[in-house]
């Protein structure tokens, strides 16, 4: 905890020297979200409690940006999560300590190169087509693609390694009439005999124009992340998603696979949502569900998870939020199903 201070302090500090040296190139950024509730997953015994990241996981960092001249510009992102509920930085115990973003880059009329770690190919299509977002809590299609229950083991998920990838590789192309792409590379790094030579490799496109959205990734991961030396079988899995705004409503879907051939697995999921906004109020109702099938050979199971909530913005900065939460899996197994409840605030910076 003293070394997480410490280093905070002296970033927070270097910012405020940057800043004043380089106006606004350099700033510290980030969002901090906590809540309280009780939650009970499909398998898993009750806890009341008060956690971190209800609908967006906390983060904090340093981002910064230089002109170069010509249409030319640097960058780079060094960013954190953080358990807001008990100040531990990452998303849990092993994660690196800047686990959302290390990266340097160049960007132009070109598009942006980055070298670090960054986003994986899943990310940004996942969030963007459902009304829970980056939600490791109770987005359903988060949850299905990231996030296991002791009763629905982790070769289950549809996400094949993690939301962020290191050692990484990323291409993203400017704007091509709203349509716009990122190529991902992961190097493995590795020297033993059970990885040497695996990769990561992935790409995604996302349009937006007007009142519709379409999203689509493909991922082929052979090397887990956070990188450890532990094998892994190769996975791959894609994702279609889109949504369109009708004023009155927002609406989502998406359809998605995972495979793990070693294994003859076949993951796919499905999800919906909605989005309501309480007229003449900055409030939402939010309203998602998600199905996933597993099927190992010829036997399978299925999960499903039901979420509804209420978002009210008190500024640009700040929302309060309600989330109820149902989830449940075929398997006959104690606790096969849980709902969930919670109360929470959310304010970036």
């Amino acid at each position: 905890m003293k070394a997480f201070t410490a280093t905070f302090t002296t970033i927070a500090l270097a910012v405020v020297s940057l800043s004043a040296q380089a106006q606004s190139s350099v700033q510290l950024t980030g969002t901090i979200d906590s809540y309280a509730g009780s939650m009970k997953l499909a398998g898993q015994e009750r806890v009341a409690s008060v956690g971190s990241g209800g609908l967006t996981t906390s983060w904090w960092g340093v981002k910064g940006v230089e002109d170069l001249g010509g249409g030319l510009k640097a960058d780079f992102n060094i960013t954190g999560f953080f358990r807001a509920d008990t100040g531990t930085p990452g998303r849990f115990d092993a994660d690196p300590f800047f686990s959302r973003d290390a990266n340097v880059g160049l960007a132009g009329s070109f598009g942006r190169v980055s070298l670090g770690r960054g986003l994986a190919p899943n990310f940004l299509p996942t969030v963007l087509t459902n009304p829970f977002g980056d939600s490791f809590t109770v987005s359903p299609l988060v949850l299905h693609a990231n996030m296991t229950t002791s009763a629905w083991g982790t070769d289950s998920l549809t996400t094949a390694s993690n939301t962020g990838w290191s050692n990484q590789i990323l291409y993203s192309t400017p704007s091509f009439g709203g349509l716009k792409a990122n190529v991902h590379y992961q190097f493995g790094e590795q020297t033993s005999s059970g990885n040497k030579g695996k990769k990561n490799v992935g790409l995604n496109l996302m349009y937006s124009g007007g009142p519709l959205s379409l999203t689509a990734f493909y991922e082929r991961a052979q090397i887990n992340n956070p990188v450890s030396l532990a094998v892994m079988p190769t996975k791959s899995n894609w994702m279609l998603g889109g949504s369109y705004d009708f004023s009155v409503a927002k609406l989502y879907a998406t359809y998605g696979q995972a495979k793990i051939s070693a294994q003859d697995r076949e993951n796919t999921t499905y999800s919906l949502g909605l989005d309501i906004p309480v007229s003449g109020t900055p409030g939402t109702f939010k309203a998602a569900a998600a199905r996933t099938k597993s099927e190992v050979g010829n036997v399978s199971g299925t999960r499903t998870t039901v979420s509804l909530g209420y978002d009210h913005f008190l500024s640009k900065r700040t929302d309060v939020y309600a989330v109820a939460m149902y989830d449940r899996v075929s398997m006959d197994i104690p606790n096969k199903s849980g709902t969930s409840a919670l109360l929470g605030i959310r304010h970036r910076f």
